[in-house]
């Protein structure tokens, strides 16, 4: 008779010598955070969330997504935008200078961060998916038609 081997446990076994079994990055604190945040989304983050998905702006967002040392509500790379959704713990106690510092971060970091009341969000929803809407389809890094720069007329032609 053969004995059966019981699959290691939590923090036995060789991947466990070695450190583990995923990237670096993978095992930030960040990471894990943002895992959990995305099992546990607030009501206004769902309807936000259905609402952004599968590029239905035209985008892509990521929902919980870390940046830096914070995690983003949902994020869109090709825009460079971060909406976060304030609940009514963010006016309480130290949040709003917390917020306050991570936005700083995100902004030197080169990202737009947009903020929106769980309550907005849930009274006003058309209102919050406009204001998103007009983020994501503004010319934010080429000039308006108008003021475009007229090309010059050909070398020995009349101005």
């Amino acid at each position: 008779m053969v004995a059966q081997q019981n699959p290691p446990r939590d923090g036995e076994g060789d991947r466990a010598k070695r450190g583990g079994g995923s990237a670096a990055s993978l095992r930030k604190p960040t990471v894990y955070k943002a895992r959990r945040l995305r099992k546990e989304m607030t009501l206004p983050e769902i309807k936000l969330w259905q609402a952004l998905r599968g590029k239905k702006l035209g985008v892509k967002f990521r929902r919980q997504y870390p940046i830096g040392p914070y995690v983003a509500d949902f994020f869109c790379n090709e825009k460079k935008l971060v909406i976060e959704v304030d609940g009514q713990v963010h006016g309480m106690g130290e949040k709003p200078e917390s917020d306050a510092a991570r936005d700083n971060y995100m902004k030197e970091q080169g990202y737009t961060v947009l903020r929106f009341a769980a309550e907005t969000i849930l009274s006003d929803f058309e209102a919050v998916i406009i204001a998103i809407a007009a983020q994501v389809d503004g010319p934010l890094h080429q000039p308006s038609p108008r003021l475009r720069p007229v090309p010059l007329p050909a070398s020995g032609e009349d101005i």
